[in-house]
């Protein structure tokens, strides 16, 4: 299982912008049918975005970088609307105790990367790092592909609903430290927002929330969303937060 480095401060151009039921087997089809009335702005955002409207950093045109997704999942709890999130075991060389989407490189079994292969890779790494149920989660999008020139990803940010909810959690915590989901409501509230300072001079939003720092490529997906979809609130760009040399 390879993981999606979270370094990039700024997020970039993607698969057909789309309207899928996630399955194990056979094809997958972007599906919006019976989407809950307040996820009609983030599809709205995944038919129009532009990759320049989410960052500067676009793939590179000679088609370098590995291929890779994320998934974006969109539930309904208790404190309404949510995200799910993950957090990167302590352990780990790189990139440590970092939060983060589930996701990682398309393996050859997850088919064509300008198809339907970075759909079955999301839907299949969250699957392997958090227990979710495939079958209960219908993708109805995806945005531009993203590049994170560090680490030389390309990343499909692929967008989801938890129709039937399934149990998550830990499954090898070499790899995950946790398992969680996040309001939006709390994504949203300006005391939660900041900007990340890396010492190499880095700049990029940030959410403080659950307990824990959001940060890079996962955090600029967030903040992007947010923006786009007509959800964010003013915040105060000034507050910062640093990061240390190991981010």
């Amino acid at each position: 299982m390879t993981r999606v480095g979270d370094t990039a401060s700024e997020t970039a151009q993607g698969p057909a912008h789309g309207t899928a039921s996630g399955t194990r087997d056979g094809a997958i089809a972007l599906s919006k049918d019976g989407l809950p009335t307040w996820l009609r702005p983030v599809v709205r955002v995944a038919e129009t975005v532009e990759p320049v409207q989410l960052s500067r950093f676009l793939p590179p045109e000679n088609g370098a970088g590995r291929q890779s997704a994320v998934l974006v999942l969109f539930g309904e709890g208790e404190r309404g609307p949510e995200l799910l999130l993950m957090e990167r075991a302590g352990s780990l060389r790189s990139h440590a105790g970092q939060p983060s989407f589930p996701g990682g490189a398309l393996d050859p079994e997850d088919g064509d990367p300008q198809g339907q292969g970075p759909l079955r890779a999301a839907l299949r790494e969250a699957e392997e790092e958090t227990g979710l149920d495939p079958d209960g989660v219908q993708l109805f999008g995806a945005l531009p592909r993203l590049y994170i020139p560090v680490s030389g990803f390309v990343v499909t940010p692929v967008l989801g609903w938890w129709r039937e909810p399934s149990p998550v959690g830990v499954v090898d915590p070499a790899e995950t430290a946790r398992v969680f989901t996040v309001p939006v409501a709390d994504l949203t509230n300006p005391d939660n927002r900041a900007m990340a300072v890396h010492p190499r001079g880095h700049r990029g939003p940030a959410f403080l929330v659950e307990s824990a720092l959001v940060w890079g490529f996962t955090a600029g997906i967030i903040d992007r969303l947010l923006h786009y979809a007509g959800w964010e609130l003013p915040w105060d760009r000034e507050k910062q937060v640093p990061l240390d040399w190991r981010a």
